[in-house]
Order: structure tokens, then sequence, then C-alpha cells
């Protein structure tokens, strides 16, 4: 989730499509079981996780060239600083999950969406 900040100081934040999917595109692919494969990619886990996803284990990591994948962490930092590195590297099918998890859960309401929003307690994976 890239920041900078503006001449009087104030945060902005903006969203890059090249590098981020947003929580409710997510969202509908994992609906639509159009799943892109998950990465989540902290260190020290914690909570919730995405259904599915998978333990980012070994830093030299690299995904298979024609897969989609979505990478994430708590608040997108990570994620998207991987996400750089990887397209460097000619992995232009990998994005980060805008705003990590935190922005998952904060803006899929269960009562507009419905009660699944993808989200598992990590003992529960």
């Amino acid at each position: 989730m890239p920041i900078y900040r503006r001449n009087d100081g104030k945060p902005v934040v903006e969203f890059d499509p090249l590098l981020e999917l947003s929580p409710f595109t997510l969202w509908r692919r994992l609906e639509e079981n159009r799943a892109p494969l998950l990465i989540d990619v902290r260190q020290d886990p914690a909570g919730v996780t995405l259904r599915g996803a998978e333990r980012l284990s070994d830093p030299t990591w690299e995904p298979d060239p024609e897969a989609t994948v979505v990478l994430f962490d708590d608040d997108g930092s990570e994620a998207i600083e991987l996400v750089r590195r990887l397209h460097a590297r000619g992995f232009d099918r990998v994005r980060s999950l805008f705003g990590g998890l935190q922005l998952y859960e904060f803006s899929l309401d269960p009562e507009v969406i419905g009660r699944d929003t993808h989200l598992v307690p990590l003992d529960a994976t």
C-alpha cells in the first residue's frame, strides 16, 4: 500500500492496480471459485488468515510464472515489497492484497456480503 506525503505533510495512500488487488475484488473471486494462489507472508502470523492460504516458508520462493498469486500480511507493507521484488524478476501475475488483512476484514461487512468473508482463525487452517 504505497503511501506518500503531500507538501502539507498529510499522508496519501495510493492503490496501484499493477501491484495490488482490492479486498472486494479478492472476495468476489473467492466467492466465484476463481481463487488465486493465496500466500500469507507474515513472519509471525496471528489471529486470522484467508481460507486456503499457504504460508511463505522459504524467502527464496518464486511462483509459477503462469499462476495468479495474491500475497498478504496484516497491513500490506511486507507483501507489497515482495511483490515489487517479484515483478522486477518478471513475475507480473503477483499482486499484494491492498491494505492487507486489516483492510480486508474492515471493508467486508458481513451484513452486506453475507457471513462468509473467507477469513478463518489460524488454528483452523
